[in-house]
Parts: structure tokens; sequence; C-alpha cells
């Protein structure tokens, strides 16, 4: 599925309207460049689990967690890791099989390691179509 993003609250919107949807167990593997908006996509993902706390990016603690929503929220940054096996020192597998939701960025970065099932999520930009477009292609794997 396509979707086509007009504006950071386009995004913050999507993001918000899965984590309505998300079901205990679910990983979101989300993946895009520098200054997408996987951040704002997040954001919206954890209101959607109805977590009202600041949601900051984990990027040099590796994962966040939040517990305040219907569902716990693992929010991981993956991108600083150096080898996949820094992973299992942080209980990446207690996270990712256990009751809550999981969202990864950069997941493509501890791709041998992803669960069998998940939601992938890809935020692209097309600076053609405007500065704050977004094509979002989200797969389900």
């Amino acid at each position: 599925m396509i979707i086509e993003s007009y504006s950071a609250q386009d995004t913050y919107d999507l993001g918000k309207k899965l984590g309505k949807e998300a079901k205990e167990g679910q990983v979101f593997c989300l993946d895009g460049d520098l200054g997408v908006g996987k951040t704002v996509f997040t954001k919206g993902l954890a209101q959607g689990l109805g977590i009202e706390e600041p949601i900051q990016s984990p990027t040099f603690t590796i994962v966040r967690e939040y517990e305040e929503g219907r569902l716990p929220f693992y929010h991981f940054d993956v991108y600083r890791i150096g080898d996949v096996e820094e992973m299992d020192e942080i209980g990446y597998e207690d996270y990712v099989y256990g009751g809550g939701v999981c969202l990864i960025e950069w997941a493509n970065l501890i791709e041998e390691i992803l669960p069998d099932h998940y939601t992938k999520i890809e935020i692209l930009k097309n600076l053609e179509k405007g500065f704050d477009y977004r094509e979002i292609r989200i797969e389900e794997i």
C-alpha cells in the first residue's frame, strides 16, 4: 500500500491511525533517510496507543520504553549499533516477542534478526512533488 503525505500532520495522522489499530506483539520496521519524518510518524503511533508523554528518539540508548498506553510501546533506533549482537545485550527478543508494540527505526540494519512477520514502513521524499511531500509505503511481511 502506498500513502501520500503532503505535510508533517498527514504523516503524524497516519502513525496515529496505525497506533489505534496496533495489536499486542505487533512490530513496525521504519526506514527512510534522515529528515523524512520517522520521528513525526513515531509520535503519531504513540499517540494512537494512548501515550501522552513526550516521545524522544532513542538514538544513544537504542530503546525507550513507554508503559502508559493501552499496550506497552518499545521504540528502537538502531542507527548507531555496530553489530546485531549488541541487540542481545539489550534484551531485544524480550521486547520483540513480548506483549507490547515495537517500532524499530533503521530496521534494515538488523534485517537478519527481524521476526518472521512485521509491518514494513518506508518513508520517501519526492522533491518534485513538494518539500513536505512524502510517499509512505506499507507492506506486511
